[in-house]
Parts: C-alpha cells; sequence; structure tokens
C-alpha cells in the first residue's frame, strides 16, 4: 500500500476521527486507525466499539490490483503529523510486516501497524427510520442542548439528549435536574412519529465535525430502536443510543409565569461572570432582585466576607422579586443563546425561571424555537 497526501489535510481528517478511539489492553487494536485503501480513495475507520466513524478522503497512489488494509497505531501518527509543516507526505506500507513508512523532504519515519483483519466490523442498520437536516441546524441543535445534559451514572437517560421526529418537525431536549434546554425546529420533518436518546460523546464528536464543515450540508439521520447513524460529506457515523425512558420534560416548564423581565443578555451576562466572583464557590449563587425598571444582581460570600452588587437596567411587568440561581448554570445559558436581550419569565422565587431569546422589531420568519428553564436556590436571609 503506497500513498502521497498533503500533511495538514491528513491531520485534520484524523484529528476529527480520534474523538471516539479505544484505549485499554483488552483490545490494543481499537486504539488504531483502520486504513483501506482503493482506487485513489484512502478509508480510515475508528471505533470505541459502541461508536464508529468512517471518513474518506481523495489519495494520490499508485496503480492497484487489489484493496488493501492496515492498522495504524494513532497516537504515534497523530503526534507526527502534528510536527510538519503544510508539505507531501508518503505512505509506503508493506502488508507482509505490517510497516508503516513515513517520507518527507527532511527524513523517513517508521511505525508498526497490525493485522486489519481483527479490526471491529461495522454494526448493521436494519429495518430504519430516516430524516435529513441541514447542518448548520442540527450543529445549533445540538450546541445549544448539550451543556445541560447530566452526568448522573445512575440515570444514563438524562446522559444524553433526547429527540422527538415528528410531521410537524424535531425537537432536541436536554436536562440534569437542574436545568432543562428545550429546542425546537419546524425547518425539518419527519413522516413518523418517533423518540430516541442521543449519547454525549459521540454527538458532541458529530458536532465538532459538522462546526469544520463551512458549507450548510444535508445531514441524513437513519436510527432504529438501537441505533442511529450520520452521513454527510465524507462522513459516516454510526453510534448506539442510550436504552430507557426520558423523563416528562413538559410535566418540569411551568405554565403560568406572570412576572416579565427582559434585559440585554450581554449586560446580564457580564455582569453575572463578575459578581459571581464574589459568591461562595460552595453554592455559586447569586441573587436577582426586580422592580420596575432595574435588575440587581448580587453576591456574598459570608466565609471571606466578600461581597458584590451591580446594577442593570431592564423592563420588567409583575410583582418585585428576589430570587436566587446557580450563576454557572444562568452564565451557561445566556451564553449559549445568540440574540441580543432575553426574556426571564418568573412565577415565584421557589419555582423554575424560564429563559427565552426576546427578538424586537420586524424579523423574517424564525425556524427554531428555544426555551431554558432553570431552577432556583435558596436565599440566605
Amino acid at each position: 500500500m503506497k500513498f502521497i497526501v498533503n500533511s495538514q489535510k491528513f491531520l485534520k481528517q484524523l484529528q476529527s476521527l480520534s474523538g471516539v478511539l479505544g484505549g485499554g489492553n483488552t483490545m490494543p487494536i481499537i486504539s488504531c486507525f483502520h486504513f483501506h485503501l482503493e482506487d485513489g480513495k484512502l478509508t480510515i475507520k475508528t471505533t470505541d466499539l459502541t461508536t464508529t466513524i468512517v471518513a474518506s478522503m481523495s489519495v494520490e497512489t499508485q496503480h492497484m490490483d487489489n484493496a488493501e488494509e492496515v492498522a495504524v497505531p494513532s497516537k504515534m501518527l497523530l503526534d507526527i503529523l502534528k510536527t510538519f509543516d503544510d508539505v507531501p507526505l508518503t505512505f509506503d506500507i508493506k502488508m507482509d510486516s505490517y510497516t508503516i513508512e513515513i517520507a518527507s523532504g527532511q527524513g523517513q519515519y517508521k511505525i508498526v501497524g497490525m493485522d486489519a483483519s481483527t479490526y471491529p466490523s461495522m454494526p448493521m442498520m436494519e429495518t430504519t427510520s430516516s430524516v435529513t437536516m441541514g447542518s448548520l441546524s442540527l450543529e445549533q441543535a445540538i450546541s445549544k442542548t448539550i451543556f445541560a445534559t447530566s452526568n448522573d451514572e445512575l440515570h444514563q437517560q438524562m446522559n444524553g439528549i433526547y429527540c422527538e421526529m415528528t410531521p410537524d418537525g424535531v425537537t432536541f431536549v436536554a436536562t440534569d435536574a437542574h436545568k432543562l434546554v428545550r429546542y425546537r425546529r419546524t425547518d425539518t420533518q419527519s413522516e413518523d412519529s418517533s423518540n430516541f436518546i442521543l449519547p454525549k460523546k459521540p454527538i458532541a464528536v458529530v458536532r465538532n465535525i459538522l462546526s469544520g464543515i463551512k458549507d450548510d450540508v444535508d445531514v441524513r439521520m437513519e436510527y432504529n430502536n438501537t441505533n442511529i447513524s450520520f452521513t454527510f460529506a465524507e462522513f459516516y457515523i454510526v453510534c448506539r443510543l442510550i436504552d430507557g425512558r426520558y423523563p416528562n420534560y413538559e410535566a418540569a416548564i411551568p405554565k403560568e409565569n406572570p412576572n416579565k423581565l427582559i434585559v440585554d443578555r450581554m449586560s446580564l451576562l457580564s455582569t453575572l461572570r463578575r459578581v459571581s466572583l464574589f459568591a461562595s464557590e460552595a453554592t455559586r449563587q447569586v441573587r436577582l432582585s426586580i422592580a420596575a425598571s432595574q435588575l440587581t444582581v448580587s453576591a456574598e460570600d459570608l466565609e471571606f466576607s466578600n461581597k458584590a452588587k451591580e446594577d442593570i437596567p431592564c423592563q420588567y411587568e409583575g410583582d418585585p422579586m428576589d430570587i436566587g440561581f446557580n450563576a454557572k448554570f444562568l452564565t451557561d445559558m445566556l451564553a449559549n443563546l445568540d440574540s441580543e436581550q432575553v426574556m426571564i419569565e418568573l412565577s415565584h422565587p421557589s419555582r423554575a425561571g424560564i429563559i427565552f431569546p426576546y427578538y424586537t422589531g420586524e424579523e423574517t420568519e424564525r425556524k427554531e424555537d428555544i426555551l431554558m428553564l432553570v431552577m432556583p436556590v435558596m436565599l440566605a436571609n
């Protein structure tokens, strides 16, 4: 097997696949890249046994009578590629010994690979449903929800993103019981109604790959009861779904919220980042005091006698209220919105606050709808 490839292009492609590389001594081969070369196309595969990513790229190669494949140690290959500038590299792989020889203008390097015949095979996708979504829309859906997923090993269902596919649109939901995000799109529909839970790790990899694609390309998602696959550009990703029933998230969203606060998003975000430095490290609690046209954000650490307070102009309809929140939860939510202003709907200091992007002026019809919920914390007297 012999081919020539640009070092930086090759490195970028391999790094996009490295997010699911497996490790451990039980199966050393899954810490390798699987190379398959045929007709001038190099197909690269990685897996951790629950998620598999396949990418292809064109390379310069000599005439080959048969397709050839080899497993290449990922860490060594990535480390050596990072040291090169933008140069062509020649890979000459001896199939009898699985020796990978790399030649550049400056020198020659050798890595010992493995027999690719023992590399885990791709999972079979049978009896699937499908939906096609734009890559920019899918990236947005993942980015605006994944931060709200849980890390609780006892409740695996909440460690992923819940998806509802319907003829009216698609909904992505994430929650850790302290915060919740619901993201809907009406520009993507499914012929049938279905739902499933996407695991966090492979979906983060999908998002990272999508973020590197400049154009808005179609992403075809095929799914059944156990697996889901994503096909776009030169990538194919298949992963196992999280088994189980997702909590009834709609029941957690308060329906009656008479108090409405409208405030500049970046002003509130900047204020929270400053004021929260003075909060207790244990609780990260900040107090929002709302009345008329002024929002006061304050924090206090009694142990060290640290205190901060800052006023922000706002629009407010409702009764004056003091309510406490975890500063990190609020900043995470505000950082994942892109509107100039936000509306925060409240009902009582002991009930959840609902955050929406707030738009003014005439705008084109928006194809997305996002709601963020954050639970309050008990204020100290």
